[in-house]
């Protein structure tokens, strides 16, 4: 699964501009966005000022705050002259998202405090396709963008969101710009990036539904795997995120997470939850090993980390497993991570971990 956001935000800023070209004409300060207290003008500065910050995020790489610069347009620039600079941070932001290596992790508030390379550069993405339009309905054009950059915006930063049979009469009602029928009005929202947790020699990081559609089709997710990854229960893991996605049930913080390994950057196996918790505040994990990375206590302190952030959580207030009973390997893993058998029966034991 090779990644292509710079590729996407070069397009993006090219079909943006290529429609705003057609009314430069037009006084931008005197007329609003639609449904923005911004002017196009500032719409348009402030496209440029995100892609900008993005790529500033990307390489100085800050993990608690934005970096602490702005862009400022000269007095007197004309609106080509303000496409000019959206077309120059633009691609900044390509560049810094194609050379920014695939670990690499910096601050960005929502939902989890940071954002990866592909974050960014879908954040940059909507920001770039989302003010175009409400600059071109401010201005009194049709804004239609290639529906591929709204189904890349979708399914990696919307994984909340039910695709629709229309990617950008989707990403338009997501985000409180139109309707779907079926569904309810959009008044606020959030985009959401992938959840990591870290553990000591690994990082667990959540897959967003197009990681896990290319892992239940037999490709690598965008994670480069040992010898023998990714397991079968990873693709299987991975097809039940497609399918919740895909029914608008899906909660990425309760999916699957690919364990990395922080030394290489190689994949080793996979452990997620089967859905969020239930009514009693019980949460189910499983999980699973690339048959090159297993004896050495990855499955354990991977196992650790995820129930402890389970259980750091209001909502959840036990931990379940359940494992065959002739699989002493994984018996073993869930003891050293402190579970406590509860439950047997002829094929089966349960163990739990309480908070």
């Amino acid at each position: 699964m090779a990644d292509k956001g710079g590729d996407h935000v070069q397009q993006a800023v090219a079909s943006a501009t290529a429609a705003l070209r057609t009314v430069t004409d037009q006084d931008w300060e005197r007329v609003n966005a639609k449904n923005l207290d911004w002017s196009c003008r500032s719409t348009a500065q402030h496209m440029a000022e995100c892609l900008l910050a993005y790529a500033g995020q990307l390489t100085g790489r800050p993990t608690d705050s934005y970096v602490p610069f702005e862009l400022v347009v000269e007095d007197g620039t004309d609106n080509d002259g303000v496409l000019h600079v959206i077309e120059t941070t633009g691609a900044l932001l390509t560049a810094a998202v194609r050379t920014t290596p695939r670990e690499v992790r910096a601050f960005h508030p929502y939902p989890f405090r940071s954002a990866n390379r592909v974050g960014f550069a879908a954040m940059g993405v909507a920001e770039v396709l989302l003010h175009t339009h409400d600059i071109a309905e401010g201005l009194g054009i049709t804004y239609e963008p290639p529906a591929e950059l709204c189904a890349y915006v979708l399914t990696r930063i919307f994984p909340h969101v039910q695709p629709g049979p229309d990617h950008w009469r989707t990403l338009l009602w997501a985000t409180g710009r139109g309707e779907l029928p079926g569904r309810a009005p959009v008044t606020e929202w959030r985009w959401s990036n992938n959840l990591v947790v870290p553990a000591e020699r690994l990082t667990l990081e959540g897959i967003t539904p197009a990681a896990a559609a290319d892992l239940s089709a037999g490709g690598d997710g965008g994670f480069s795997w040992v010898e023998g990854g990714p397991f079968e229960g990873t693709r299987e893991a991975a097809g039940m995120v497609v399918k919740a996605y895909e029914s608008g049930v899906h909660r990425p913080e309760w999916g699957v997470f690919v364990l990395v390994r922080r030394e290489d950057d190689r994949a080793v196996g996979g452990m997620g939850f089967h859905g969020p918790p239930d009514e009693d505040g019980r949460v189910e994990v499983g999980y699973d090993l690339a048959e090159g990375a297993r004896g050495n206590g990855y499955a354990t302190e991977a196992l650790r980390a995820l129930s402890a952030w389970a259980l750091a959580r209001d909502d959840v207030r036990t931990v379940w497993a359940t494992t065959d009973r002739d699989n002493t390997p994984s018996q073993r893993v869930l003891t050293r991570a402190g579970f406590r058998p509860a439950t047997e029966d002829e094929e089966q034991l349960g163990y739990e971990l309480r908070g």
